[in-house]
């Protein structure tokens, strides 16, 4: 069974248009790297009773999810706070982020010719970054070392929080795949194959797509266009699923489609 893969990307700037997203495309790139697809997305703003909701979402069934955004110490920022109350524990300073953060806090008083003061009022809140849900596990942060957090719910959902800048949680979203995750790995065993089906309407193709579904392992999509440079109107239709099976369904949604007549066009494939 293929684990689930979601993805929720928070901040009240992405929904009002103050930043556009980037997380969204560059974790299904990330993902698709390692022969993994994205499950689902939600976009999440700056709300404590949302945030804990999809938090506990999240928890309550199998799966991993990256949530993106608000885990630092600014009063806007929620997300610890949330992951805590979504997960029923209280929030407590981690061991080991508190040394990486102090360890950031050092690097940066001897780049500025500074001696470290770790009672400096600003000093003092910075560990407030590392005040995580107990039981949570580091996410490194090849950036500057403020790491992100790991947490597992009662209903086997894992969650790995990053913080919301591309630069810091791109990286960090690798390293949980690469060090987490490789056991979902699936490069050269999953494959996708489709073909361009000319003038087409979904309503006439439903039921050879259903058959397909049934008589096979794999997952049937459809993709209508209108208005295509080269193709005019089409649907680009086609099966995903493990390469075993792929092979075999596609042959039987081909020989479906000439049966019906219908004007094919160029085939595709994605590994």
């Amino acid at each position: 069974m293929t684990t689930a893969i979601g993805l929720i990307i928070i901040g009240d700037e992405i929904l009002s248009g103050k930043r556009a997203d980037k997380h969204l495309p560059k974790v299904i790139e990330l993902l698709g790297e390692r022969g993994m697809s994205l499950s689902w997305a939600r976009f999440v703003g700056d709300d404590r009773q949302s945030i804990t909701g999809n938090l506990r979402d999240a928890f309550a069934q199998p799966g991993i999810v990256f949530s993106c955004g608000g885990i630092g110490a600014t009063p806007d920022d929620h997300t610890r706070q949330c992951a805590a109350a979504a997960l029923g524990v209280e929030l407590t300073l981690h061991p080991e982020a508190k040394l990486l953060i102090e360890s950031r806090m050092r690097d940066v008083a001897a780049e500025q010719g500074q001696v470290f003061d770790p009672q400096r009022p600003d000093n003092v809140h910075r560990y407030n970054m590392g005040v995580f849900p107990r039981g949570a596990t580091i996410i490194q942060n090849p950036y500057n070392k403020i790491p992100g957090f790991s947490c597992t719910g009662s209903g086997g959902g894992q969650v790995h929080f990053v913080p919301g800048f591309p630069v810091m949680a791109w990286p960090m979203i690798a390293w949980v795949l690469d060090h987490a995750c490789v056991h979902l790995h699936r490069r050269g065993s999953w494959l996708e194959r489709s073909v361009i089906v000319m003038g087409a309407m979904e309503a006439a193709l439903t039921p050879l797509m259903e058959q397909v579904e049934h008589d096979f392992p794999v997952k049937v999509f459809s993709l209508p266009s209108v208005d295509h440079p080269e193709y005019g109107r089409h649907i680009e239709l086609g099966v995903k699923g493990s390469a075993d099976a792929v092979g075999e369904a596609f042959t039987s949604l081909l020989a479906g489609l000439h049966q019906s007549g219908a004007l094919l066009g160029p085939e595709m494939v994605r590994c």
